[in-house]
């Protein structure tokens, strides 16, 4: 890896950006990162020394076998230290760096007159109150706690006091379905669910606690309820609406089970002794979605997970003490877990905790937020950033974004037409972009720049993070070298990454290393260029490999969000008799554009002269909108199912609006051939 010295289409980080940067340069990032290579041992020895151990480690920082023919695969991170990782984001500042005063977060409700700000004391005390209140409701270390709360502080506090206790969390986003909660339940064997009365989405009110009691019926309804109390938040949104407002909320309720979190707390003492863990202790379960839709409980565990979130978070985003960061996550996912709560809490950071839309109550709350609370880092997803660039310029020039110095992208790979609006109008064009390759089963970052070393090309995720060794190999599994496309696997582990799937060893196993022996297997497609970056192509199964030509959907939808009609596009594979695999592509238009047979023309030319004749695709389908769970993330499952005129979807709970497929499969007669 040499310094690039392509010029086309490169952006360099300013000089100002390098003055005080952790890694200035890019030859100080070959040099970090050839250490975290060749001295491992040295390397993540120097980020444990930050932190507090009551008992230090006897063996390697890291052990491992990635190999499934040389028997069970396993990682271990400091095995026989002990710590707590809640002493560690909380206790650590407050008593031992005097940063008790300082802001954790500033908490934005779904409205304006909706915030509040929480000192690392305050949340410490918080914390503390929470876990003595799951104490007292029969929780013990390593029993599982199920947290469907909206991102309201109370979320912070409870996974945290979680983590204290040594119980492990098992957050599930609060617009998941009764179904999806019943299951994620049932599969953690939870024994306390803490939930809210109801939440507002814009003007919507939403009964959680209604959903959550229907979940738990499901759970007893396949006798698999292990819940012995329901903990519930009032919403504060709910404590200071006028009371007719609050009466349309009927909250139901079970004096056998529920408990209101308010008169639990009351009384409940604000000093809580951590429970020391072992380095490989379980911290969290999350779930995601599997390709046949039945999510897979993802395990972390406590010491490496620490490591690698405060390291990535303190390099990716140079944070600095004055800083004010911004991630618009929701703590359901796991870019909440690493980079709202844990990463940032470790080092420190003073951050923005937000509860409501881009779009509610008006189309610049993003902007009236960074200026509200002059947030210097500010990371989103592709998804806001293509809906807010419908909206234009004018939103943006109402409010100062002066206070910018990073930008991020996380969720998908960004297309260069997003990336450069990015860049140009919400960065001013001084803003690095910082666009992050990585996975709830990576735990962190594994391919993302660092905002003054890596000059950055837009849409590609660029390097590896310290500690990573990617590679790409070909369907046989053998490695390719220079530029090259194909599967993106990674040679060894890192601290953070998962360790197993809760409760089903060998599905881990078999989903990540048994394709490609001795390698972590992603599920992504990648291609590296002439300059050794990395650009993301899709997961492995939304790669094309027509007429013996592999291609990405990803560079054709990127290709058709170039025509001036098109707001979003998605692309997906359907079968062919003659080419094996042949594109089927969706279009949303923008408002008032007709879909018709001149613009299906416009796009297949689009198509050809951006990427090749072998790219034209076979099949263009009007959408007026596309299949979408509730964090934004495009349900491609779904689409290759329309593509095919399959009507058995699976599942669809977690879909933001199931009536867009019924919307979907009525247009299919639509598509041009």
């Amino acid at each position: 890896m040499v310094v690039p010295d392509s010029k086309d289409k490169m952006y360099y980080p300013s000089d100002d950006l390098q003055k005080d940067a952790h890694v200035p340069g890019f030859n100080s990032y070959l040099a970090l990162y050839r250490k975290s290579l060749e001295t491992p041992e040295a390397f993540w020895k120097d980020v444990a020394d930050e932190f507090f151990w009551k008992t230090p480690p006897v063996g390697p920082m890291l052990q491992y076998n990635f190999d499934v023919t040389k028997g069970n695969i396993y990682v271990k991170c400091m095995e026989g230290a002990k710590t707590n990782i809640c002493y560690n984001v909380l206790d650590r500042h407050v008593r031992e760096s005097n940063l008790g005063q300082k802001v954790a977060y500033y908490w934005e409700g779904n409205s304006p007159e909706q915030h509040m700000t929480i000192t690392y004391s305050q949340l410490l005390s918080q914390v503390c109150r929470c876990a003595n209140v799951l104490k007292r409701l029969g929780v013990k270390k390593g029993d599982r706690v199920s947290i469907y709360l909206p991102m309201i502080p109370e979320l912070v506090f409870t996974m945290l006091a979680c983590a204290r206790i040594g119980a492990v969390h098992s957050i599930v986003f609060a617009g998941f379905s009764s179904e999806s909660l019943s299951e994620r339940i049932m599969d953690a064997q939870s024994s306390i669910l803490v939930t809210a009365d109801g939440v507002y989405r814009g003007e919507k009110l939403i009964n959680l606690k209604q959903i959550a009691d229907e979940a738990l019926e499901k759970c007893r309804k396949k006798a698999s309820s292990s819940i012995t109390k329901c903990l519930v938040v009032k919403h504060p949104a709910l404590r200071t609406k006028s009371g007719a407002a609050c009466n349309k909320l009927q909250t139901p309720w079970d004096s056998e089970c529920d408990v209101w979190w308010d008169e639990a707390m009351r009384d409940s003492p604000d000093e809580c002794e951590p429970e020391w863990l072992d380095a490989e202790d379980p911290l969290f379960i999350l779930y995601t979605s599997g390709s046949t839709g039945k999510p897979k409980g993802v395990l972390h565990t406590v010491a490496g997970y620490l490591l690698y979130t405060s390291l990535t978070f303190k390099y990716v985003f140079d944070h600095h003490h004055d800083d004010v960061y911004w991630c618009t996550a929701d703590i359901g996912w796991i870019t909440g877990h690493s980079y709202i709560t844990y990463g940032p809490l470790a080092n420190g950071a003073t951050g923005v905790l937000f509860e409501g839309i881009p779009v509610h109550p008006h189309v610049g709350r993003f902007w009236e937020i960074i200026e509200k609370y002059k947030v210097t880092k500010f990371y989103t997803a592709p998804t806001a950033i293509r809906l807010l660039m419908k909206y234009g310029q004018e939103p943006l020039q109402k409010y100062d974004l002066s206070s910018l110095r990073i930008l991020g992208t996380v969720g998908e790979p960004i297309n260069p037409e997003a990336w450069q609006w990015y860049h140009k109008v919400v960065g001013q064009g001084r803003c690095p972009i910082v666009d992050t390759f990585w996975q709830t089963e990576t735990g962190g970052h594994v391919l993302t720049p660092l905002p003054a070393a890596t000059p950055l090309k837009p849409g590609s995720a660029t390097f590896p993070f310290f500690g990573v060794e990617p590679t790409i190999l070909n369907e046989h599994g053998e490695e390719l070298e220079g530029e090259a496309e194909g599967y993106l696997v990674f040679r060894k582990p890192w601290p953070g990454i998962m360790r197993t799937l809760y409760r089903n060893h060998e599905h881990f196993e078999n989903t990540y290393f048994k394709k490609f022996p001795g390698f972590y297997v992603t599920g992504d497609g990648c291609r590296r260029d002439k300059d050794g970056y990395y650009w993301i192509t899709g997961r492995i199964d939304d790669m094309l490999n027509v007429s013996g030509h592999l291609m990405s959907t990803a560079e054709v939808e990127a290709a058709l969000t170039e025509h001036l009609a098109v707001a979003e596009a998605a692309v997906v594979s359907r079968p062919h008799k003659v080419k094996g695999e042949c594109l089927y592509c969706f279009v949303t238009l923008k408002d008032s554009r007709e879909f018709n047979h001149t613009t299906v023309e416009e796009l297949k030319r689009l198509v050809r002269e951006k990427i090749g004749p072998v790219a034209t695709p076979d099949f263009i389908q009007n959408a007026p909108a596309l299949p979408k769970t509730r964090s934004g993330k495009i349900m491609r499952r779904i689409l290759r199912k329309i593509a095919r005129n399959d009507k058995d979807l699976g599942d669809l709970s977690t879909l933001a609006d199931p009536k867009v497929v019924e919307v979907l499969f009525s247009h299919r007669c639509e598509a041009a051939a």
